[in-house]
């Protein structure tokens, strides 16, 4: 039986149809590279420079492409899925729509990268530089942001729902509409976070250690329970 993401991905290869015939999915990984609607599982690329390259709507699940010169790439409707970014240079990268279910993006620079409306669910940010960085509306749950830099993040609408902010980095980060279902901020300082409320601190995770925005204060249920 053809699964549902087979279906799913062809139908967005189909929508691609006119930049697929621009794209050459038999060129080797260059600077600027068009694997527009390619399907590129599994490659081992790390280390590699790819300035540049498009990757729109290209299937990448399960690739290693740690420590890779990403910048300025675009990689929209992308599959990313299980996809080893580790120490890779994203810089402006643009990955909006993109489905990047646990990936790992650790160490990774994602500097004024565009990552709206994408599925980051299970990834790993530990120790990522997002500064600048435009996270609206994106499905992150259960994901770590351990030491991630999230200054001047832009994080409105998006889904945090378990996800853990532990030592991370929030001076100047935009939470409208941010949802924080269990979200871990033990210890984090949110004092310069912008648009945080109280309704959402009530459903987030906090500890006598988390600093808050002036007029908000700790819910009388923190902290949460271990097994949470």
């Amino acid at each position: 039986m053809v699964s549902m993401k087979t279906i799913i991905h062809a139908l967005l290869v189909l929508g691609l149809a006119p930049m697929a015939a621009l794209a050459a999915c038999s060129d080797g990984p260059k600077v600027a590279v068009d694997w527009s609607a390619c399907e590129k599982h599994r490659l081992i690329l790390s280390k590699m420079d790819l300035r540049g390259a498009k990757f729109v709507g290209t299937d990448l699940d399960g690739s290693d492409l740690a420590r890779v010169n990403l910048s300025d790439a675009d990689l929209s409707r992308a599959s990313l899925d299980r996809v080893r970014f580790s120490g890779a240079d994203m810089e402006r990268a643009r990955l909006v729509h993109a489905n990047a279910y646990r990936t790992n993006f650790s160490s990774a620079r994602l500097v004024g990268a565009d990552l709206a409306k994408s599925i980051l669910i299970r990834s790993n940010f530990t120790g990522a530089d997002l500064t600048g960085a435009n996270m609206s509306k994106a499905e992150v749950l259960r994901a770590s942001f351990e030491a991630a830099i999230l200054k001047g993040a832009d994080l409105s609408g998006a889904d945090l729902a378990r996800s853990s902010l532990d030592k991370a980095q929030m001076a100047g980060a935009r939470m409208m509409g941010t949802r924080m279902f269990l979200t871990r901020i033990e210890g984090v300082d949110l004092s310069q976070v912008l648009g945080l409320t109280q309704a959402q601190l009530d459903g987030a995770c906090g500890n006598t250690q988390t600093q808050l925005p002036r007029g908000l204060k700790a819910p009388a249920a923190w902290p949460c329970p271990k097994d949470e």
